[in-house]
């Protein structure tokens, strides 16, 4: 019998069994339910009250507002206040009320740890098996059972392994890596199985590119992505608070059986673009080199942590956004806004022109400021460019990492950030 993977063994402690099969359905035991605003409360409050249950852990539970933070209109308000008047009559403790998108939120705050099977009431939860975790997204009525039952189903899905060999160039960063492999594989590559990263890139990556590449799972078709923990994990997890972490049991097995392996060369991956409407519409930044923009955007669970910032300042600092394009940066978390001021990356931002704007899901998924108008063309650090996701449905986006959107705004057109790097100005 072959050995299992790192997401059977988590699947199979969460189901109470010594070992499970792919294709065979199990129940498990959550370890940790994360929801936010757009799909919490709003959705599920009312299931729980014609069921007449209550939570059956207040203390496994996370709630973050970030979709509709801060409120534009009267419906967000009223969303918004829905959301925290529930967290307050059912005591979650664990409420983030604006501080920052859920995906970055939950891995802040170290309520992850390798091993635990933990559900998101959102498509980018693989962002989460950066810790180690097996983490995916739930609808709302699967939500709410868990709510009850503190369980749930789940047919365990077999394993893809993605493994990035060599090491990446200066200017480029795991965005374009998933921007490749959107590319090679497709937005059904994952074919709803587990997608493990594994080699001496993936290694070599801090913990914050680990979690885009997770992250972006969701846009191979995944139901999770996972890489094996560890100093890294260790080290994130310990500046989380975390004490007394245990990897040894969470790593595959030698012989484990993947249904599929890819081999991805880091030291030949370059500066990738995706054109509108799909990542998997990537190819390297020549291709695309030229194209006039109207706005830039990092922000976003992808592009928006404290190390995107610093991709960004890398190309702005000393420079100036062109006329006639706008920058808008959203920092992925108040404590990133907090952590680029205290280091001066806001600083060299704000200098060159950038506008800075709330820390939330924002222009992202279309909601609040930064939306685009009719025949726009924006290109963002965000991980998908559905047609007509960040505003009028004949606007254009593309995908880059937060190096080619600087690089793009200081152009007016997308560039590669690798000139901007190569002669940085002081």
């Amino acid at each position: 019998m072959a050995g299992a993977t790192l997401a059977e063994k988590i699947i199979a402690r969460a189901a109470g069994r010594d070992s499970v099969t792919p294709g065979e359905i199990v129940t498990c035991s959550v370890d940790l339910a994360m929801m936010h605003d757009s799909g919490g409360p709003r959705r599920v409050a009312a299931i729980l009250e014609q069921l007449g249950a209550d939570v059956w852990d207040r203390d496994r539970v996370v709630l973050v507002s970030d979709h509709y933070v801060p409120a534009v209109d009267a419906e967000s308000a009223a969303i918004l206040d829905l959301t925290r008047k529930w967290a307050a009559a059912n005591g979650i403790d664990r409420f983030h009320d604006m501080q920052g998108i859920c995906h970055v939120v939950v891995q802040e705050h170290g309520y992850l740890r390798p091993g635990m099977f933990v559900v998101g009431g959102d498509s980018h939860s693989p962002t989460g098996g950066a810790a180690g975790c097996f983490m995916f997204g739930v609808g709302a009525t699967d939500m709410a059972g868990v709510l009850v039952t503190g369980e749930t189903w789940i047919r365990v899905p077999g394993t893809i392994l993605i493994r990035w060999s060599g090491r990446l160039a200066d200017g480029v960063s795991s965005k374009d890596m998933m921007l490749a492999s959107c590319a090679r594989l497709g937005m059904g590559g994952g074919a709803y199985q587990v997608v493990e990263y594994a080699g001496d890139a993936i290694e070599a990556l801090s913990y914050p590119e680990r979690m885009t590449v997770c992250n972006m799972a969701a846009e191979l078709g995944a139901q999770t992505g996972i890489i094996a923990p560890d100093a890294v994990t260790l080290g994130h997890l310990s500046a989380a608070g975390a004490k007394d972490i245990d990897l040894a049991p969470w790593r595959g097995d030698p012989d484990a059986a993947y249904l599929t392996i890819h081999e991805f060369d880091a030291s030949a991956l370059t500066p990738q673009v995706a054109k509108p409407h799909s990542p998997a519409n990537a190819a390297p930044v020549g291709e695309s080199a030229g194209r006039s923009i109207d706005q830039a955007y990092i922000g976003a669970c992808t592009g928006a942590k404290l190390e995107d910032l610093h991709m960004a300042a890398r190309v702005l600092r000393g420079r100036k956004v062109a006329a006639g394009a706008r920058l808008l940066i959203a920092p992925a978390s108040t404590k990133t806004t907090a952590a680029a001021a205290a280091d001066g990356t806001l600083t060299a931002l704000t200098k060159a022109g950038a506008i800075l704007m709330p820390s939330g899901c924002g222009a992202c998924a279309g909601y609040g400021a930064g939306v685009l108008a009719d025949g726009e063309v924006c290109i963002a650090s965000t991980a998908r460019n559905f047609k007509g996701r960040m505003g009028a449905t004949s606007s254009e986006v593309y995908l880059a990492s937060p190096y080619t959107v600087a690089a793009s705004a200081v152009a007016g057109s997308i560039a590669d950030p690798r000139e901007f790097i190569d002669g940085e100005a002081s």
